[in-house]
């Protein structure tokens, strides 16, 4: 199940966290894997590793934001692939820094550029190459559905890309299936969850950047083949869950 052997796959934001995980996961079923990250030595590292352990991939040093990065990666995808584009995999996105008092501007247009703009402009970009039944999984957040203080840029941005998301399902089929991941609490670095933390989870801990990565690789298979559209909530059940101060 879920063979992705000879399969072209973009996954954009791929050179740490859940990203690089799904590299890792989408490369050990047999798939042929592109990098697309602005951090050079991690994304070379990644792609080291795929290649020792016997798998496919490159690397694209492509900073999303600029302004010729979908020429970057148009040029780099036609080198690459024959012209034929079998799963995209929209990951690459960034956070809130400020609160909404002192947030400037363009950290509100800098979160939605790249966490929303940039994954309807690659997907324009490859529109003649996606192959039929093709896929594309676009990584979405639970601040979709629920916010805490000061999250207005990220929760929009999200919210935009589930909308998106089920918009695009619409429009590219039955050639491509569009759908979404809503991850919840996912560590990926940083202070490490304590044991009250994993308790707050009703499946009894914090998720795993491979929680996320074996999502994507069903959303992207054969097997989902009659599933496009939808935002699958991977959180450990949390958005379920009432909690009264």
């Amino acid at each position: 199940m879920f063979d992705m052997h000879g399969k072209r796959v973009i996954i954009t934001g791929a050179a740490r966290g859940i990203g690089r995980a799904m590299v890792e996961l989408f490369a050990a079923r047999g798939a042929h894997v592109a990098i697309v990250d602005k951090h050079q030595e991690e994304g070379e590292a990644v792609r080291e590793i795929i290649q020792k352990k016997g798998g496919e991939a490159v690397f694209w040093p492509i900073d999303l934001l600029t302004a010729n990065a979908m020429d970057q990666l148009k040029r780099s995808f036609l080198d690459w692939s024959e012209g034929a584009l079998d799963v995209l995999v929209n990951n690459a996105g960034i956070g809130w820094r400020e609160p909404l008092t002192t947030r400037p501007k363009e950290e509100w247009e800098e979160i939605l550029k790249l966490n929303l703009s940039v994954p309807y402009l690659i997907v324009q970009t490859f529109l003649p190459y996606f192959t039929e039944g093709s896929a594309i999984v676009n990584v979405a957040s639970t601040r979709a559905l629920m916010s805490e203080p000061n999250t207005e840029p990220y929760s929009a941005s999200k919210g935009g890309m589930v909308a998106l998301t089920h918009a695009l399902a619409v429009t590219l089929g039955p050639r491509v299936r569009v759908n979404a991941i809503s991850p919840g609490w996912i560590y990926t670095g940083g202070e490490v969850p304590t044991s009250e933390d994993h308790a707050l989870h009703p499946v009894g801990r914090v998720g795993r950047p491979e929680d996320i990565a074996y999502a994507a690789l069903f959303l992207a298979s054969q097997e989902a083949g009659f599933i496009t559209g939808i935002n699958l909530v991977v959180d450990g059940g949390m958005t379920h869950k009432m909690i009264y101060p």
